[in-house]
């Protein structure tokens, strides 16, 4: 069998470069709806995998415009949907409508919310935002005196930017107030770091010199 071409069925990636390992299942309070930019799903330095993997109440659907039918589906229930995104001022330009207020009372149950996340580039992100109105609709909540990011295979354009696995894990962590419960999510993703940069050296030696 060619284990280069064959394709572990959990994290998608073959079998070569699987990151199952670094799988740390974590009970959240909060659910949490991954929507995934096509573009994202075969970038190896993608994290929303890995985050799917270990986060047993998460869904993960890949897409730029969703159908606006699945999408109100997958918002619709009894948790209160909020979408994991900073206030970014030049929306109007956009077309895109000012976000509803976040009611601070929602804050103190996080077992009703539902944290909806774009795992996507800023630019595709917006793009998302643009093309689907009921996203527009969502209260919208920001993190706050977030750590560096350990994202060090992936170049940040600004120094608070963080992977998804990490805004995501910084964002439960705040709402459940519970600061050390994703401490592993975290470590996992520090392993997942260090085997990409283990990968990309690896295939570094390998280039014949010029």
């Amino acid at each position: 069998m060619n284990t280069k071409r064959a394709m572990c069925p959990a994290c998608l990636r073959p079998q070569t470069g699987c990151i199952c390992r670094w799988r740390v299942p974590v009970e959240s309070a909060v659910e949490l709806l991954i929507l995934q930019h096509p573009m994202e799903v075969a970038n190896a330095k993608g994290s929303a995998r890995l985050l799917h993997l270990c986060l047993p109440n998460s869904r993960l659907e890949t897409g730029e415009q969703f159908g606006e039918a699945p999408l109100a589906e997958w918002l619709s229930g009894e948790r209160r949907a909020v979408l994991l995104y900073p206030e970014t001022p030049g929306d109007a330009s956009l077309g895109i409508p000012a976000a509803p207020p976040l009611d601070s009372g929602w804050l103190a149950a996080p077992e009703k919310l539902l944290l909806v996340v774009l795992d996507a580039t800023w630019r595709k992100s917006r793009k998302m935002l643009y093309l689907n109105p009921a996203l527009q609709r969502l209260p919208r909540l920001a993190l706050q005196a977030t750590p560096p990011s350990h994202y060090l295979i992936r170049k940040a354009h600004a120094p608070d930017q963080l992977s998804t696995l990490e805004a995501c894990a910084w964002a439960l962590a705040q709402l459940e107030h519970a600061p050390q419960r994703y401490d592993a999510l975290i470590a996992a993703f520090d392993g997942f770091v260090a085997q990409q940069q283990a990968q990309a050296a690896s295939g570094a030696a390998r280039q014949p010199s010029a």
